[in-house]
């Protein structure tokens, strides 16, 4: 399920709000709150005054993680800002990231001191675990996406299938490239929702391989996998969006709980 809201920012137009049932969220998890954001591109569109309504309106959502889906930023000097106001945002259960092609094409070496330094965790084809209450949940991240020579094998491979996975992709792409076994949900951007569209039904020009089947909102692999692509924050080549408003993401797990195995009979 989701649904949308006006952020109360202008230079975030929306917050965009999933309920995620899935059999394997622990209990310990259920009602547990994920931001994600993705394409700052600061400094694009996005500008300071909006990094600093992004710090605010997240820390306002009171969220128990925040993840990060790359393309941080639009050169070199704006690095340090930009994952320093990343870094600000408080949750009880970290923060955790992924780099997307532009991260990778320059400063590669910077964000990963500044990463460091603000305590933010990159998932760079490896895995981590959040734990609340005696219950888990496994986040894992891709390398690279576009490279799928050296990034091709998913790192959820090697994850159990009985654990809840999400997986940080920049690209919805790479999920349908290779298999993501063991995968419960995928987030992603790079897309920017097309950025200028045809009243958010078209897209004349969108960066997937797959056209307007990955253009945003919750779509599916060839194999089932739930798919999240958010429209972003920043913009790339023109400073525009044209019905692709700005937004940010949060995703409420929920537990899903079988009714025929709950009902009481006499």
């Amino acid at each position: 399920m989701s649904k949308s809201s006006a952020s109360g920012y202008k230079n975030v137009k929306r917050v965009r709000k999933y309920e995620f049932t899935h059999r394997d969220v622990p209990a310990a998890f259920d009602g547990c709150r994920l931001g994600f954001v993705s394409d700052l591109h600061y400094r694009s569109l996005l500008k300071e005054k909006g990094l600093r309504d992004i710090t605010r309106l997240l820390n306002n959502l009171r969220l128990d993680a925040l993840l990060i889906g790359g393309d941080l930023h639009e050169g070199c000097e704006y690095v340090p800002d930009v994952i320093a106001a990343l870094g600000v945002v408080k949750t009880p259960l970290g923060t955790y990231a992924v780099l997307g092609n532009n991260d990778y094409e320059a400063c590669y070496h910077d964000i990963l001191k500044e990463m460091e330094r603000q305590g933010i965790h990159l998932l760079e084809h490896k895995a981590d675990t959040l734990k609340r209450n005696g219950g888990r949940i496994v986040i894992a991240g891709v390398r690279n996406p576009f490279n799928l020579g050296q990034n091709g094998q998913s790192p959820t491979l090697s994850l159990s299938p009985d654990d809840f996975v999400i997986l940080l992709s920049h690209t919805p792409d790479y999920a349908e490239d290779v298999p993501v076994t063991n995968t419960d949900l995928v987030l992603a951007g790079h897309t920017h929702g097309g950025q200028v569209t045809l009243f958010g039904l078209y897209a004349p020009v969108i960066p997937s391989r797959y056209g307007q089947r990955f253009l945003t909102g919750l779509r599916y692999n060839s194999n089932n996998t739930p798919i999240i692509i958010t429209n972003g924050i920043g913009t790339s080549r023109k400073n525009v969006r044209l019905f692709a408003p700005s937004e940010v993401v949060v995703i409420t797990l929920r537990r899903f709980v079988n009714i025929e195995h709950t009902m009481h009979y006499e």
